[in-house]
């Protein structure tokens, strides 16, 4: 363990803590942009820059490991000042058009600049402009609003190894893209988009669709997978607008292609809102039980309530079980229930119907 001072308040930390963790973990708060807690440092944005007692220079806290009877000063006015240069460098290349960014409201660019009240910048000059927009089906890059943290590269390269995107080129025509700069062409994770501190990366189908105001937001479970990843569903005028994940839960806020972009189907008009019963005899619309339900258009099945197709099927079950014995029924279960769900299932074919025909889909 090691002592640290950070602002005269003494911790005592693992050895291999960085100021910035052990700061943090005194509650006092060091402005960041390109560091992210799940990804190792990188030291790029030097937002983070902090005073070391006998260092001649300011250090960047992300990178910086604790030493015995270090004394560390997070604020003062020389540091203030600094952060403020380096925030209106990255400000003099970035477009100013926060009215219509898909981020605003959810940007730590946007905050960091209204924390140090920036209303104008000083450094006036050439800005890089890209006119290209990605062809990719889900992720917006505007890489005019990139400030190269680096955020977006590494969690492709260490939390999905993948490695879809890198740094190129260097100095002012420095860049993140993938390989010859063509269109993004992978998995579609948007881990990169869950990090992106800016509106570089954002989703495609979440565009003018709403930001902040009259958001809704509902933390559930995703229903693709058993794995059972947190998301949360934002929600404007009883639509789902977007998908993202909480990082304080087990899945620590990844998710896959279609937790993040896979839930239109919500929405959809052809989504099936109440059981079906196929109907037996089409002369007369009924198959043997009474119901005051019509067909509404599907072809060959007809609307019931949830009581009524539990009735059914716990009838036909019984006929069949009389009839041919119980092992002339097969239960098949599903990897997108929960793994509670699928117990309860075998549970009741096997104790509840009495056979052992069980199996299950370990896909999608």
């Amino acid at each position: 363990m090691v002592k640290v001072t950070i602002d005269s308040k003494t911790i005592e930390v693992a050895e291999g803590t960085t100021v910035l963790e052990a700061a943090r973990m005194l509650n006092i708060q060091i402005p960041t942009l390109c560091h992210h807690p799940k990804l190792t440092p990188f030291g790029g944005c030097r937002m983070c820059i902090v005073e070391v007692k006998g260092v001649p220079r300011p250090l960047t806290s992300c990178t910086t490991p604790v030493s015995e009877g270090m004394e560390v000063t997070t604020s003062s006015p020389e540091i203030e000042d600094l952060r403020r240069t380096v925030l209106e460098l990255i400000l003099s290349d970035h477009p100013n058009d926060c009215m219509i960014c898909e981020k605003a409201g959810d940007c730590t660019l946007q905050e960091l600049a209204y924390f140090y009240g920036i209303k104008e910048n000083r450094f006036a000059g050439e800005r890089r402009v890209y006119e290209k927009r990605d062809g990719n089906p889900f992720i917006e890059r505007d890489m005019e609003k990139c400030i190269l943290c680096g955020r977006c590269v590494k969690v492709c390269d260490e939390v999905q190894g993948v490695e879809a995107i890198d740094f190129t080129y260097r100095g002012f025509k420095s860049k993140i893209c993938p390989p010859f700069e063509k269109d993004l062409k992978c998995e579609f994770c948007g881990q990169c988009v869950a990090v992106c501190p800016t509106g570089a990366l954002t989703g495609k189908m979440w565009a003018l669709r709403g930001r902040q105001k009259d958001i809704k937001e509902v933390d559930t479970t995703c229903a693709y997978c058993g794995t059972g990843c947190n998301i949360t569903l934002h929600v404007r005028a009883n639509e789902v607008i977007r998908v993202t994940s909480k990082e304080d839960k087990w899945n620590e806020g990844w998710l896959c292609v279609k937790g993040r972009f896979g839930y239109t189907f919500i929405n959809s008009p052809d989504r099936l809102k109440k059981p079906l019963i196929r109907i037996k005899d089409r002369s007369s619309g009924s198959n043997g039980l009474n119901s005051s339900s019509s067909s509404n258009g599907l072809n060959g099945f007809r609307e019931v309530s949830w009581d009524e197709a539990l009735d059914y099927t716990a009838q036909r079950l019984k006929e069949i079980k009389g009839k041919h014995g119980p092992d002339a029924i097969a239960g098949l279960s599903s990897a997108r229930c929960t793994t509670e769900e699928n117990y309860l299932f075998q549970k009741f074919v096997r104790a509840g119907l009495g056979t052992n025909n069980i199996d299950h889909c370990a896909r999608l």
